[in-house]
C-alpha cells in the first residue's frame, strides 16, 4: 500500500473513532504518518485526561493496527 493510501485509511479510521472521543468532550487530530508511526494530537478534554495514554494504546493504536497492519505505533504529540 502506498503512503498516500495509508494516510487516507488512517484518516478514515480516525473518523470512526472520533464520535467516541467527542462524547467525552475530546477529539483527535491527524498530524503525520512516518516510518510506520502515526502521529496524532489529542485535543479538548482528551488533551489533559489521565487516561490519554490508554486512549492512544488501547483505542487508537489497536483500532488502527486492525485496519492497517503496517502501523507499529501511535504517538500523541504536544504542539
Amino acid at each position: 500500500m502506498k503512503k498516500e493510501e495509508i494516510i487516507d485509511k488512517i484518516k478514515n479510521t480516525l473518523d470512526t473513532i472520533r464520535p467516541y472521543l467527542n462524547m467525552d468532550g475530546g477529539d483527535v487530530e491527524f498530524i503525520e504518518y512516518k516510518d510506520n508511526i502515526v502521529y496524532v494530537k489529542l485535543t479538548g478534554a482528551c488533551q489533559a485526561c489521565l487516561f490519554s495514554d490508554d486512549t492512544i494504546k488501547n483505542g487508537l493504536y489497536e483500532t488502527l493496527k486492525e485496519e492497517i497492519p503496517e502501523i507499529e505505533g501511535v504517538i500523541n504529540v504536544q504542539l
